[in-house]
């Protein structure tokens, strides 16, 4: 499962930790305007802290440079984490949202 969030450049690292916040996510690709990968950043469950400082510090590099990008987000489906023996990474019992633009 993928989503798309088109985003301002100066508003990218706060929606990239907004996702992050969210849960499931597997891999996150950042898009320039005309579409070009610019980054693209795997994550596994539980991947957070130290381990991403190289890729923060490249996605706040491309905040600064980009004016409007798309973020895309693949998820770990349920189905998935099922088949892995994992749960979902989101202990509080409450459904999802929907993803919006924004």
């Amino acid at each position: 499962m993928s989503e798309q969030y088109e985003v301002r450049g100066t508003n990218l690292v706060r929606k990239i930790k907004e996702i992050l916040r969210e849960g499931n996510v597997r891999r996150l690709t950042i898009r320039n305007e005309e579409g070009k990968e610019l980054i693209e950043v795997p994550l596994a469950l539980g991947v957070v802290g130290t381990l991403l400082l190289p890729a923060w510090a490249a996605i706040g590099a491309i905040a600064a440079l980009v004016t409007n990008c798309t973020i895309v987000v693949e998820r770990q489906t349920d189905d998935e984490d099922q088949e892995h023996g994992g749960d979902s990474g989101d202990d509080t019992g409450e459904p999802r949202g929907s993803a919006t633009s924004g």
